[in-house]
């Protein structure tokens, strides 16, 4: 079961999905390495410093890594992950705490409000649901790792066992930081 674990950067996708691959043993795929490491797009924006993704490529490969596989649990890594999974659990941040981390990882004052704006305003929340038939959401501010971890933990052992209904308190929409647009 492939499981997307997008947002925003900076919102831990890297940081929780490689404690859930240690805690648990399920698979990650870091798709932003996999991209760059295997060549997977079709130019380098040099001013945004970033890479343009080819979905098509990226899709190719992904089911060749993941077939035969369909029973494990594999999760997505990747601010792009809601492009390819029908299921995602969609990871915020309070915008003001992201613009710290993003400060933080020396992004560039342009790619930050880029970034913050983005989470205010819950694009890859919205993104997710017009790809994905199953979209979770989970507010990370002010939680550990650990945290986190157990959350997408439940979500994932709710799916897998067909009770979604009782995970009310991740259903998207619940979080909203509009107010905070400039």
């Amino acid at each position: 079961m492939l499981i997307g674990l997008t947002g925003t950067p900076g919102t831990g996708k890297t940081t929780v999905s490689n404690f859930l691959e240690r805690k648990r043993h399920w698979k990650v795929i870091h798709l932003n390495d996999l991209i760059k490491e295997e060549h997977l797009y079709t130019e380098i924006d040099k001013e945004r410093d970033a890479v343009i993704a080819d979905m098509e490529l990226i899709r190719q490969r992904l089911a060749e890594i993941i077939s035969g596989k369909e029973d494990e649990v594999i999760i997505l890594e990747s601010h792009l992950a809601h492009y390819i999974a029908d299921t995602v659990i969609v990871l915020r941040l309070y915008p003001p705490e992201l613009k710290i981390r993003l400060k933080a990882r020396s992004y560039s004052e342009e790619k930050i409000k880029e970034n913050v704006e983005a989470e205010a305003l819950d694009v890859i929340l919205v993104e997710a649901f017009e790809w994905c038939e199953k979209v979770f959401e989970i507010n990370t501010t002010g939680k550990s790792i650990e945290e986190t971890g157990q959350d997408i933990e439940k979500i994932i052992e709710h799916i897998l066992s067909g009770s979604e209904e009782e995970l009310l308190e991740y259903k998207p929409g619940s979080i909203d930081w509009i107010d905070l647009v400039d």
